[in-house]
């Protein structure tokens, strides 16, 4: 692709980020140039992000339920897995299974709840309301 015809489609990362592309200049040799977007790609990571306002939907909705503690939905918003959380967190993966009880999770010590509330950079009440405040 000429340095010319690398996309400049803008999306909401071209906003914050710009990605490096490889194209040819006017002499046929590789430079890198900036790119706010492609197309394609925008369409690609709407449907993406699509999925992951589902997934964090659904989390919301087993814990409105009382089929899931208030873990599983921070989980998702976060972007994270047992591993990650855990890792975070300093729990074994087991121990967070166990914790996406509501009645384990009801019954978790303040220390514990202090440990997840930091892995997901919020307070402890915030965590057990569900609560999103975004910066």
């Amino acid at each position: 692709m000429k340095k010319d015809d690398v996309p400049q489609d803008l999306s909401s990362l071209g906003k914050i980020t710009k990605e490096v592309c490889y194209a040819t200049d006017s002499n046929g040799k590789y430079v890198t140039e900036l790119s706010s977007g492609w197309d394609v790609k925008i369409k690609a990571l709407d449907i993406a992000w699509g999925d992951i306002e589902k997934r964090i939907a659904a989390a919301k909705q087993q814990v409105l339920e009382g089929k899931a503690s208030p873990l599983l939905f921070f989980i998702e918003y976060r972007l994270m897995d047992i591993g990650i959380l855990a890792g975070y967190a300093g729990f074994w993966k087991w121990q967070i299974k166990r914790h996406l009880k509501p009645e384990v999770f009801n019954n978790l010590s303040e220390k514990k709840l202090q440990k997840y509330a930091e892995a997901f950079n919020i307070k402890v009440e915030d965590l057990k309301t569900m609560t999103v405040h975004e910066d």
